[in-house]
């Protein structure tokens, strides 16, 4: 019974005379009753991550077989795999993805993050709470940029110290990074990422979400504003709707957004920069880490998907925007290569004009 093994990260919680069960969460928990004294202490003896006994004291072999397989039906006992000794970082997320990968291999993702590439643009403390999340959570390599001096209100809980103000964000936000991760590479190379997260104040700039799109480089968005944070969507060209798509429905809704869009987009030089409230910074920074962590594994957040998460409560708000039909980006159906210009759905008639 070698082959078998009992899922990793499963609990094993003893029901007296009600029996055993495997794991807490209603997704997989998985309830044994009607279990003899010897049935419930083989069960109970069953070690998350290691292989189930071919047979077990006091138990029939037959029906030590046939709870296997009942287990094994439930996915609670998966196939057994060679022993690997645990990720240098990521452990934690391979344990956790282990109760939820079909074969129960949560590794498997973690050395899929390994090999992947992120870059960070602006690393208050949004930006370095989502820099050192994406280090824990094993991705391998972080590009971070940020010049600007570390300032005395960026100083939070898990983040900048007061020793650093004054020191370079993206220096300081390095060594912090290795201090979580010691095995992430930081390199300053220009080599286009697998993802770019921008961080920035008020606004998208419009001219850098232009840059990135044309470049073809997939990319989130997290804006800080004055009381809220807006996180998302992470615009894939040409498949969904980008930053300029967003401020084209804003317009729709509000004719006077361009002239709020230049105004905020060309303060920024004029201002010491964004304020990070420590409640936001957190949550909005573990929303951003789970999109990218989500596109990295190959599981990606719909397209358009925003969060806001705003004060007082920092509960986040969903909303998810389509593409804008009078946009250039080529993610709405009006605008791809004969489509009928009614009913957006592709044609075999010309284009229309």
């Amino acid at each position: 019974m070698g082959d078998r093994r009992l899922r990793t990260g499963l609990r094993v919680l003893d029901l007296a005379d009600a029996g055993v069960q495997l794991g807490c969460d209603p997704r997989w928990a998985v309830r044994v009753p009607d279990l003899t004294a010897a049935e419930r202490a083989a069960l109970l003896a069953l070690t998350p991550g290691l292989p189930v006994p071919a047979t077990a004291p006091g138990v029939d072999v037959h029906r030590w077989v046939e709870l296997l397989d009942a287990l094994q039906q439930a996915g609670a006992i998966v196939p057994a795999r060679p022993h690997r000794p645990p990720p240098p970082a990521g452990g934690v997320d391979a344990i956790s993805w282990s109760l939820l990968d079909p074969v129960g291999d949560g590794r498997a993702r973690v050395d899929r993050r390994q090999r992947a590439s992120v870059g960070v643009v602006g690393l208050g403390p949004t930006g370095l709470a989502l820099a050192t999340t994406l280090a824990a959570s094993g991705v391998g390599s972080l590009r971070m940029e940020d010049p600007s001096p570390v300032r005395s209100y960026d100083v939070g809980p898990g983040g900048y110290r007061w020793s650093d103000v004054g020191g370079p964000r993206q220096q300081v936000a390095a060594r912090i990074v290795h201090d979580v991760a010691p095995h992430v590479a930081t390199p300053s190379a220009r080599d286009d990422p697998d993802v770019l997260v921008v961080v920035e104040a008020d606004v998208a700039d419009p001219v850098r979400a232009a840059t990135l799109l044309a470049c073809g480089l997939p990319h989130l968005s997290v804006v800080v504003r004055e009381g809220d944070v807006l996180v998302g969507p992470l615009v894939e060209p040409g498949a969904g709707p980008c930053l300029r798509c967003l401020d084209l429905h804003r317009t729709d809704l509000d004719p006077l957004w361009p002239v709020l869009l230049q105004q905020l987009s060309g303060a920024r030089s004029h201002r010491p920069g964004e304020l990070h409230v420590p409640v936001l910074a957190g949550v909005a920074a573990h929303l951003a880490a789970a999109m990218v962590l989500g596109r990295l594994d190959g599981e990606p957040a719909a397209p358009g998907l925003t969060w806001q998460v705003p004060l007082p409560d920092a509960v986040p708000r969903e909303r998810t925007w389509s593409a804008h039909p009078r946009c250039g980006c080529g993610a709405h159906p009006s605008q791809w290569p004969f489509a009928d210009a009614a009913t957006g759905t592709v044609g075999t008639g010309p284009a229309a004009g």
